[in-house]
């Protein structure tokens, strides 16, 4: 018997998978702040989401597999960002981010030190691609190396890995933090700004 195109090989229609996982991962978000990431066991998760311990298992097979899909699904979901309709709009953009990072910190932990620990997988800088086709729509003659430092400056800032750095090393506020990211954003813009065409 062949398989309808819309389901998954174990026979379950495409969209209860993404309802189970949806659930699973609010379940393990919802978790993570209450205990944090060390206390969660898959038990907990399961039963919390209202699926059984294998379910979770048939979908995220290793505890690394299950994180790596929450930060993605908390960058998503708990972190949406509207796009910034210009290059030079990104340092209010940035400066939302940290405010809503600071909201959430242990998610925000969650986030960055998956994309910092370079785990197999994490997109340490998922807005890269955006970035950079801003750049080449709005200052199309920058050379080649400016324009990756230009990239690799807002996509660092831009990321719940600074907000980190800024709360744990330097102690600062979320008010601090979001002003510290979007002046540092606005600095790597000033020296384009006369090149817009």
């Amino acid at each position: 018997m062949t398989m309808p195109a819309t389901s998954e090989p174990d026979g379950r229609p495409a969209s209860d998978v993404n309802r189970t996982q949806e659930a699973i991962l609010a379940a393990y978000a919802e978790l993570i702040e209450e205990l944090g990431t060390d206390d969660v066991s898959f038990r907990l998760i399961a039963r919390r989401a209202g699926v059984g311990e294998r379910t979770i298992f048939r979908n995220y097979a290793t505890r690394v597999d299950l994180l790596l899909a929450a930060a993605a699904w908390i960058e998503r979901r708990i972190f949406p960002r509207e796009d910034a309709p210009s290059i030079f709009d990104m340092p209010l953009t940035i400066r939302a981010a940290m405010e809503s990072y600071d909201r959430r910190p242990e998610l925000t932990h969650v986030v960055a030190e998956t994309a910092m620990r370079g785990i197999s997988g994490a997109t340490p800088s998922p807005r890269r691609a955006m970035l950079e086709e801003m750049i080449d729509a709005e200052v199309p003659s920058l050379g080649a190396p400016e324009r990756r430092a230009i990239v690799a400056a807002l996509a660092h800032l831009d990321s719940a890995a600074t907000w980190v750095t800024f709360r744990r090393e330097f102690g600062m506020t979320r008010s601090d933090i979001a002003d510290a990211a979007g002046w540092a954003a606005e600095a790597v813009l000033d020296p384009i700004r006369s090149r817009v065409g």
